[in-house]
């Protein structure tokens, strides 16, 4: 289980490194490249590229494996939100900053944690309680550019919209994610790749020459198919609130890109957001290191009772938390004790 678990957070954060290529890539090919026909080419480019992936495989999967009716409505709210939100975060990054783009795409760690306990009643710790307060102030102070006039930016309203949509994305996703992998990327893909097409022809974006195209696509494949393809894996062990938890290592990464690639200077406000951002990002990891062990003791008691020998069992349990490997933990208990714990179960 630990092994397990320790693959999951590898794969995670895998899945960060990639996304973090999409923010700085993107702002730079959207010279050329529209917003919206930007996020339905960068899932055509995910789609395609796992799709060719799962040709491959498709052989070796079991029955059981792939998508069901029964998958249909998470699928579909899977698709219909990812075609929502990189539409509102192309259109973040193309008003905005990518640097602050990036930060603020941490936001996805709060609204995933939000849904996740409201809606499918996943536990939330009080570790990642603090992270969500942290990440939350950081993002507010980024959402205001300029310290003098403190006016709301669109760019960072349409970011954290994003967000929010992949938030609830997130969790439709983890109930499908002990399906076939390369099944959900392939269909997310290219059905949210015709979807944001679509949309793009409507509001009429006119199409890029071929290169920005395939360019886009590259892109897609490794920030959106590879990332999603590990994002998923990794939900089998994490759950969907931890895993976005590790996700908090993109906006970082994101950040740097931003700096080497697009230019955008650091100002004291990003920087001042930035520091929130690492404190919350560190009770994300402390939570996501603290181990949960159950124990099961059976006590055997024997009493007399008006000239009778009654013998009974009394089975409880005990949980620890604690970082690192598991310990020996022992437990003692008094006659009184055991006896109280008797009485308590009515026998």
């Amino acid at each position: 289980m630990a092994d397990n678990k320790m693959k999951a957070i590898i794969l995670a954060v895998l899945a960060a490194a990639f996304y973090a290529l999409n923010v700085p890539f993107s702002k730079e090919l959207m010279q050329k490249v529209q917003p919206t026909c930007m996020a339905s080419f960068l899932y055509f480019g995910a789609g395609v590229g796992v799709g060719i992936m799962y040709l491959f495989h498709w052989k070796k999967e079991k029955k059981e494996e792939r998508l069901t009716r029964e998958n249909l409505p998470y699928t579909l709210g899977m698709v219909v939100l990812d075609i929502m939100a990189p539409i509102f975060l192309m259109v973040g990054v193309s008003i905005g900053s990518s640097a602050n783009a990036s930060l603020l795409g941490n936001f996805e760690i709060v609204a995933t944690t939000l849904i996740a306990l409201v809606i499918f009643k996943e536990k939330v710790s009080g570790k990642l309680w603090i992270a969500i307060l942290f990440i939350t102030i950081s993002s507010i102070i980024l959402s205001f550019e300029g310290s003098r006039s403190f006016q709301f930016s669109l760019g960072s309203l349409m970011v954290l919209l994003a967000t929010a949509c992949w938030g609830l994305e997130n969790n439709c996703t983890r109930k499908i994610s002990e399906k076939s992998t390369y099944q959900i990327v392939t269909i997310k893909g290219l059905c949210c790749g015709m979807g944001s097409f679509v949309v793009a022809k409507i509001v009429g974006e006119s199409l890029p020459e071929i290169k920005y195209v395939l360019l886009a696509m590259l892109l897609g494949f490794v920030a959106y198919g590879l990332s999603i393809f590990l994002y998923i894996r990794a939900q089998r062990d994490l759950g969907a609130a931890k895993t976005s938890a590790y996700y908090a290592v993109a906006p970082f990464i994101g950040t740097f890109l931003a700096f080497v690639i697009n230019g955008e200077e650091l100002t004291l406000v990003y920087l001042f957001g930035l520091l929130f951002m690492i404190v919350g990002t560190i009770f994300v990891v402390a939570d996501t290191l603290v181990k949960n062990h159950r124990h099961l003791h059976t006590h055997l008691i024997t009493h007399t009772h008006d000239g009778t020998t009654h013998t009974h069992t009394i089975t409880h349990e005990h949980s620890h938390n604690h970082l690192g490997h598991a310990e020996e933990h022992t437990h003692h208990h008094s006659e009184k004790e055991l006896l109280r714990e008797l009485h308590s179960a009515h026998i």
